[in-house]
Formats: structure tokens, sequence, C-alpha cells
């Protein structure tokens, strides 16, 4: 079936912290097109990931979040992706109820009031728009990596997504680092986000993201008045390896 791992090679190469990213996304494909898809903020992550998805489908899915705060450069680069690929994206938006609310109430930036003030916020904007793009799919593809984040310090390539019904998670790039990213976007000359060029090194909504300053780690510029183990939106929680 196609929501179990379907041989021992493939799981042991999921496992494998080496594992070659463009064998893991052709697998990924194999397994569980068309109910598989790429989550893209268009992070340079997501470009390397789109490129590898493309060269396997050209139909293959990738839809983004669009929170209604995201930067101009965000939406530019997006665009630039579609017209190379010829990629429909399926966009999400976040319930206009929900933020109607949340601004009513407490104003444009609540979320710099607390860590949880900021999660709720990331949860009307982010996590329940990300619930529904989930829906009805067995696995979805990230370009999360272990050297980003402490809060990402053990990823794993694959793992089981309890969060959204059990569903496979699989981050292909998990091993990789800034400079392999780097070296891939621009030896495929993809096109980029301009605010990687102006210090930017991770991209989110324009109030929550800064450019970062000569030897700070990578997620500095998000969410720079928090704790970096607070640094989490809650599209990301880890769960249990997949079955075997």
């Amino acid at each position: 079936m196609k929501n179990k791992l379907t041989s021992a090679v493939v799981a042991a190469q999921w496992r494998d912290n080496q594992a070659d990213p463009a064998a893991v996304v052709r697998h990924a494909v194999e397994l569980y097109h068309p109910a598989l898809a790429l989550a893209a903020s268009f992070s340079l992550e997501d470009l390397v990931l789109i490129d590898l998805l493309m060269a396997v489908r050209a139909d293959a899915r990738v839809f983004a979040l669009d929170t209604g705060r995201l930067n101009p450069e965000s939406y530019d680069c997006a665009e630039a992706i579609r017209r190379r690929y010829g990629v429909q994206i399926e966009w999400y938006f976040p319930r206009h109820e929900a933020v109607e609310k949340l601004e009513r109430e407490k104003g444009l930036f609540s979320f710099r009031a607390s860590v949880a003030a900021r999660q709720e916020c990331c949860f009307i904007r982010k996590v329940e728009p990300l619930q529904r793009a989930l829906h009805g799919l067995q696995a979805w593809l990230t370009g999360l990596r272990r050297e980003q984040a402490v809060t990402r310090s053990a990823l794993p390539v694959i793992e089981t997504d309890a969060a959204h019904g059990g569903i496979v998670k699989i981050a292909p790039l998990a091993d990789w680092t800034l400079e392999q990213v780097w070296a891939y976007v621009r030896a495929h000359k993809l096109p980029y986000n301009r605010l990687y060029d102006q210090g930017y090194a991770s991209i989110g909504c324009a109030p929550c993201t800064r450019a970062i300053a000569p030897g700070e780690e990578q997620r500095a510029g998000r969410w720079w008045w928090e704790n970096p183990e607070h640094k989490e939106c809650g599209l990301h929680t880890h769960g249990r390896p997949p079955p075997t």
C-alpha cells in the first residue's frame, strides 16, 4: 500500500543521514504521487526541492501559504518559479474571519507581546491553512535542514507526522549545509528571493523577519525578540520514525 514504505532498501535510504536528496525526492514521488506535495515558502531550500521535484514529474504538487504579510520579494520569487517550471502553485490563505477578529481585538502587532501571542498569530495565518493544505495527502516534502536552528538539530530525513494525522513527512535536505544549498542554486541558475542579497538568511512574514548581522545564526532574523528555542511557528513538530 502507498501509505507505507514498501521496501526495506527504500526504508534504509530514508533513514540514511547521507541519503541523496534527488533519490529521496524520486522515491517520494514513486511511493506517494499524487497524494504528495511540497510545502514551499520559496526559501533557497524550497527552490532546490522544486527543481528536483519537477525533474521527476512536471505535474508534481506544490503548495504555499499566503499569510497576507509576505514581502513583495517573496511573491516575485514565487511568480518566477511558476513561470520557469509551469507549475500550478496551490495557494492557501488564512480564514479571513479569524484574521479580522485578531486584528480588531488585539491590533496589527499583537505577535510582539509574548511567545503565546505570536503563536496565536502564526496559528491563524500559517498552521490552520497548513492543516487544510495537507488534508487528503499521504506525504509532504519540506525544505528543513538540521543546520538551520537548535530546534531542528535532530531532524530526521523522514518521520511520521503525528500532528497531521500520521502522514509521512520528508526532509530531503536535512543533512545539507547552507553552502551546499547555495552551490545548487547557483549551479542551476535558480531564481531566488532578492532579500537574500540584502542580508536575509531566513524569510517569513515581513514584520517578523529581518536581515542578520555577520556571525549571527541563520534564523536570528526570525522573531528576533524571542529566544532561539522558541523560534518555531507550529508548522513543524517532530513525530516518530515511519513504519517500515
